[in-house]
């Protein structure tokens, strides 16, 4: 698999980190994180300018942020119910919108990088919530300065693992997107049962 990604590259070049990274965040199936590190790699070889490479994937990502963020706030009630169609589409928009609720303006930012499987649905549900633009767009912006450099950065390093590299972030976003999620599922349960405990405590005047 590795080598088709390394194909890929070698033969489109920067083009299509900015493509890959641009549909991304749309929530498309695209490779864009071990894309970043296959560039980051060819740019550690000499094959590409490490310079031209962070530039397109920034610009790609986002430039994706601000169009999933577009074109939720304006189509409004079509996304609502493209998102609602796909079960897993429609999972993934209430832990984005849960996750939201709890670190407003910062999950954008961390859903960037740190929990990047809910980074396309943070961006529909800013949309559709109507957050304001430009939070939406500071906080995405910085967190895209971390999730590029940090991927094409480990190419670049480690340019002979890169396989290994992606494999061990893949299970590290899954892990910390669970747990958040997991730690998330239990604040709101406790605090939904607390009223109901405070009701139990009280005794009835007499």
């Amino acid at each position: 698999m590795s080598d088709f990604f390394f194909a890929l590259v070698a033969d489109y070049g920067v083009p299509i980190v900015f493509v890959v990274t641009f549909l991304s965040c749309l929530a498309l199936p695209v490779p864009s994180s071990i894309l970043m590190l296959t560039s980051g790699g060819f740019a550690a070889t000499g094959d590409l300018t490490l310079s031209t490479v962070l530039a397109a994937a920034f610009i790609g990502a986002v430039l994706g942020d601000n169009a999933g963020y577009w074109i939720a706030r304006a189509s409004g009630d079509r996304m609502q119910n493209w998102l609602e169609k796909n079960p897993k589409r429609n999972a993934l928009r209430h832990k984005s919108q849960s996750f939201m609720e709890k670190w407003g303006g910062a999950s954008v930012f961390f859903s960037c990088w740190l929990v990047a499987p809910l980074g396309p649905y943070v961006n529909y549900v800013s949309g559709l919530t109507r957050f304001t633009w430009l939070r939406f767009a500071l906080w995405g912006i910085a967190g895209e300065v971390v999730w590029v450099s940090l991927y094409v950065g480990l190419g670049f390093t480690f340019a002979d693992n890169i396989t290994l590299i992606a494999s061990m972030l893949s299970n590290a976003s899954g892990f910390i997107t669970a747990m958040g999620v997991a730690i998330g599922l239990g604040i709101w349960l406790w605090k939904s049962s607390k009223p109901r405990m405070d009701k139990q405590v009280q005794r009835p005047h007499i």
